[in-house]
């Protein structure tokens, strides 16, 4: 296991974010087993019109995480989540993605995986959290 050095914490060192980001997004779905060599080989090479899009639709720092079980973690940033997917939901390349991967999941009866994934509640933001600190004067707190 890495062990990581101690540092005091400095607040200027906090990373601050330069765009506006309304939303952060998490969701899941699930990969099913036979299929996840192969759904990571699709991911290692998303078509380029593909990421374009996403990205000129409103999905920022996009990422999939997959678990051994085939558990599909999604986290995107996006100024509004809904519009964000209804303006990629218009896209003709992404109709052609969703086609081709969903028989890759589990329990979406063949559904579009835009149409299907479980969005997660957000109960703790670092960034968040840090900046009422700091409008609080760092007084408050243990």
């Amino acid at each position: 296991m890495k062990r990581f050095k101690k540092t005091a914490f400095i607040d200027s060192a906090v990373p601050r974010r330069k765009t506006p980001v309304t939303q952060r997004v998490c969701f899941t779905l699930r990969v099913r087993p036979e299929r996840m060599a192969e759904y990571r080989e699709r991911h290692a090479a998303v078509w380029p019109d593909m990421l374009r899009a996403l990205a000129q639709t409103g999905w920022t720092n996009y990422s999939l995480f997959l678990a051994p079980d085939g558990l599909l973690v999604g986290y995107l940033e996006t100024e509004d989540f809904d519009a964000a997917r209804a303006r990629m939901a218009d896209t003709e390349v992404n109709a052609r993605w969703q086609a081709e991967m969903a028989p890759f999941f589990e329990g979406t009866d063949g559904a579009a995986a835009d149409d299907s994934f479980n969005v997660l509640t957000e109960v703790f933001n670092l960034e968040t959290q840090l900046a009422a600190l700091s409008a609080q004067g760092e007084g408050a707190g243990k």
